[in-house]
């Protein structure tokens, strides 16, 4: 009888650590994006020439490919009605939104961020991003990244 016991107990407890186990990955942690200046370029939109500010997101391998999945269950993103679950959001140091973004479609996305200006306009000295998770409402801010190198 002692020894069914402990073997329950035992068994219990390898359960109780398995669930734990499990439910300590599930709730992993996703870390604020640091957001880094990759360079500019001057590009033709529709005819006209703009400078393109270029960065990208150090740690997108630590965010999760779920925070892109497309989601027909939220709100759309104009007419596109399988946008991101997540948008992203680039801001002025003052907080004036530059650019949008609500079709990135998984992590390596993030490594295509950018707002343009006309040649000759002042660029802020930093910006930011925010990305904002509709579906758990949570919204992850980057650090400053300076817009020069």
């Amino acid at each position: 009888m002692k020894k069914r016991s402990a073997s329950k107990s035992l068994l219990f407890l390898a359960c109780g650590i398995l669930a734990a186990t499990t439910s300590a990955q599930n709730t992993t942690a996703i870390p604020n994006p640091v957001l880094a200046f990759q360079g500019q370029e001057e590009v033709l939109r529709q005819g006209k020439t703009l400078v393109k500010f270029k960065f990208a997101i150090e740690n997108r391998n630590s965010i999760p490919n779920e925070l892109f999945a497309e989601s027909p269950d939220l709100p759309p993103c104009g007419t596109n009605t399988r946008s991101a679950r997540t948008w992203i959001d680039v801001f002025d140091q003052r907080g004036k939104r530059l650019n949008g973004f609500c079709a990135v479609k998984n992590r390596d996305g993030l490594s295509d961020i950018w707002f343009m200006l006309e040649p000759g306009a002042v660029p802020p000295s930093w910006v930011y991003i925010q990305m904002n998770d509709r579906k758990e409402q949570r919204v992850y801010k980057s650090n400053l990244a300076e817009t020069t190198l």
